[in-house]
């Protein structure tokens, strides 16, 4: 049976033409779906009855079980769902003076192999659809019966691998009759697909890209993210000059730090040199140590001294704020746990 959440609006008003029914019949039940949150067909109370039954008989809601939910004492909940389907998906609420913001994953399991990714060896399952990255929202919102005012598609998977799903995603997070989150407060982060980056600069989406950088040269970079050998990180840099070009919208570069990896002084150097006159700002995070890693977290001192030298040589960069550390804070953590049992 067909998600009804993976339609927009249109689509939903093309469903509704071949049932032979009224097509501003979408907007009701997209209401109802995205403001009320209802779980059946049978509580959209404003639609004939034969309609709901025809709803009933073609499509189902989407609504995820929760398996486990983990809470922090910083007020970060980490959620594992139920796809329904015998798969689950992480999904991270984080806690800010600005709202609250969300952690999406976006597929079930990832290719990319990153050695510091609690998703690593974790085997790749499928794509999410955009429906069941939608349902995400929905469903931590139902739960903290508060709004998401901030999306973060920085959760299992890499988003770009599975590019149409997640770009119809955001614009039903977009939608006013969706979501209704601004497209500027939707941030889409990827390892480094090239073609998709371009792709991205056509769609005229008003989202932050983020690029997980996290290396400097192709040495190190490739030891930390396989994907580097097939986007090395000149060509790399290359696509977000030219994406800056085109939509005059400024990169979010991801640099986790490894302690006596990519920490040092001329690791600092080599960004300076690699993002000067880049529209750009530079998130530093401190690594999540994951079982079996081969990456260790860089001690404070190193990563204040990190930021400082960026910003000193006009490179700003702010250290990324740490939340969870209490409840397996590395994406894939509790997916992983939930496997081994």
């Amino acid at each position: 049976m067909k998600n009804i959440k993976n339609y927009n609006l249109e689509e939903l008003k093309d469903e509704l033409r071949k049932m032979e029914e009224k097509p501003y019949r979408a907007e009701q039940i997209f209401k109802w779906l995205y403001e009320e949150k209802v779980e059946s067909f049978d509580e959209m109370t404003n639609l004939p009855l034969t309609l709901r039954e025809k709803l009933k008989a073609h499509y189902q809601i989407c609504h995820f079980h929760i398996l486990k939910k983990q809470e922090s004492k910083d007020g970060t909940i980490k959620y594992l769902f139920d796809l329904l389907d015998g798969n689950a998906i992480e999904t991270v609420l984080m806690r800010y003076h600005h709202g609250n913001s969300i952690c999406v994953s976006s597929q079930v399991g990832c290719k990319m192999g990153c050695k510091f990714c609690a998703s690593t060896g974790i085997n790749f399952i499928r794509d999410l659809t955009s429906g069941e990255i939608i349902e995400q929202i929905v469903r931590v919102e139902q739960d903290i019966k508060e709004r998401v005012s901030n999306v973060v598609f920085m959760g299992i998977g890499e988003p770009f691998d599975n590019y149409e799903n997640v770009v119809k995603a955001i614009h039903l997070i977009n939608d006013p009759k969706g979501l209704n989150i601004g497209a500027r407060h939707i941030s889409i982060s990827t390892s480094g697909l090239i073609p998709k980056i371009y792709r991205l600069a056509e769609e005229n989406i008003q989202c932050t890209l983020s690029i997980s950088l996290h290396a400097t040269n192709n040495e190190k970079r490739s030891s930390m993210m396989p994907i580097n050998q097939t986007y090395p990180v000149e060509e790399l840099l290359q696509a977000c000059k030219d994406y800056i070009q085109k939509t005059n919208r400024r990169i979010s570069f991801e640099y986790a730090l490894a302690k006596d990896n990519n920490d040092n002084l001329e690791d600092a150097k080599e960004l300076v040199k690699r993002l000067k006159g880049m529209l750009c700002h530079v998130n530093l995070i401190p690594i999540n140590k994951i079982e079996n890693g081969k990456f260790d977290k860089s001690s404070n001192e190193n990563i204040i001294k990190f930021r400082d030298y960026l910003n000193e040589h006009g490179i700003v960069a702010t250290i990324r704020r740490e939340l969870g550390s209490d409840i397996d804070a590395a994406c894939g953590q509790l997916r992983r746990k939930n496997l081994e049992k």
